[in-house]
């Protein structure tokens, strides 16, 4: 054996040379955290398909943003449990909704938080889809002017960036036209241009109730078994006038997200789903995983997969740990 034969592990057998050379890394500055907002008063209730996240009530909501900026993260984004539902999802863009009366708790508190609102009628809708129904079907078209309506109202009440899930066609040039017809041209949007017909959703639709009461909603997101239709709607929602894309879910589209960034030379958004995030829970409190370890590892996969911001409910835990590591 020759004396100067390469070693690989000569830089792996300390942890500063592992930490000098460590090719991906990621910051608090790259995490999104969800907040789950909602009607009346004293409620954080525990969603029982997501250990360790709440229903919060208004009341609450600034202790919670209190704790989300003593960790130092920077950013949220907003899903609201309307006080009822409707067939047109009126709740989602009425300036006393539950979204936008959030917006303002949260603005006034600690205006420096970035807010990030969803802007979709799922969970506000009895039907629980994402777009109007027309004779069971959805309707792609009458959507868009409610998408608009919805944008400009969480915009007026102070969100930084806006952010459609609803997947209809055309949303992202429909929006920013009614953002920028009421003044609201600074307004960036982040689109959730590779949203998945995914299993991955489940435990958010209960914390939401937002299951579809009828069919499913195969026919406005992706086919998983799709690469090359995502980067339709990728390249689309950029000529649209999208500042930020989405991949959505994560972990199972790493693939979807490494192709995105390849090919885009744009901003890019993951969402580390709910789905994503019960797994990795419930296997944890069952000591079958490492839950630090684990869940580092699979951030660090969505970063390195190539995507420049992460929404995850994992964030706090994260925060914590990479927090107590620098003390």
């Amino acid at each position: 054996m020759k004396n100067n034969i390469i070693r690989m592990r000569r830089l792996r057998a300390k942890k500063f040379l592992r930490l000098m050379l460590s090719e991906t890394n990621f910051t608090l500055d790259d995490l999104i955290y969800p907040l789950f907002v909602t009607h009346g008063r004293g409620l954080r209730r525990e969603i029982n398909t997501m250990p360790g996240i709440y229903h919060i009530s208004l009341d609450n909501l600034i202790s919670e943003i209190d704790e989300i900026a003593r960790l130092k993260i920077k950013s949220v984004i907003l899903f609201g449990i309307p006080e009822k539902k409707s067939e047109q999802g009126i709740e989602a863009y009425d300036s006393g909704g539950i979204i936008q009366e959030s917006i303002r708790v949260i603005k006034q508190a600690i205006p420096d938080i970035v807010i990030i609102t969803d802007v979709c009628l799922c969970q506000y809708t009895t039907h629980a889809h994402c777009g109007l129904i027309n004779n069971n079907l959805i309707d792609n078209d009458s959507t868009l002017d409610i998408l608009g309506k919805i944008a400009v109202s969480q915009a007026d009440a102070g969100a930084d960036i806006i952010a459609p899930s609803a997947m209809m066609d055309m949303q992202v040039s429909s929006i920013r036209d009614s953002l920028d017809k009421e003044g609201f041209k600074d307004t960036p949007i982040m689109s959730y241009s590779a949203k998945y017909s995914s299993a991955f959703y489940g435990p958010f639709r209960v914390a939401v109730d937002s299951s579809p009461q009828f069919g499913d909603r195969d026919s406005y997101q992706i086919n998983p078994r799709n690469i090359k239709e995502a980067m339709r709607e990728i390249d689309q929602d950029i000529k649209e006038g999208s500042d930020i894309i989405m991949v959505k879910p994560a972990m199972s589209y790493l693939d979807i997200i490494n192709l995105a960034n390849q090919k885009f030379n744009h901003p890019l958004a993951a969402f580390n789903t709910s789905g994503e995030y019960a797994m990795v829970k419930s296997a944890s409190q069952n000591g079958w995983i490492d839950e630090k370890r684990t869940v580092l590892e699979i951030i660090t996969s969505i970063k390195r997969a190539g995507a420049d911001m992460i929404i995850s409910y994992h964030a706090k835990d994260i925060a914590s740990w990479l927090n107590n590591d620098l003390d």
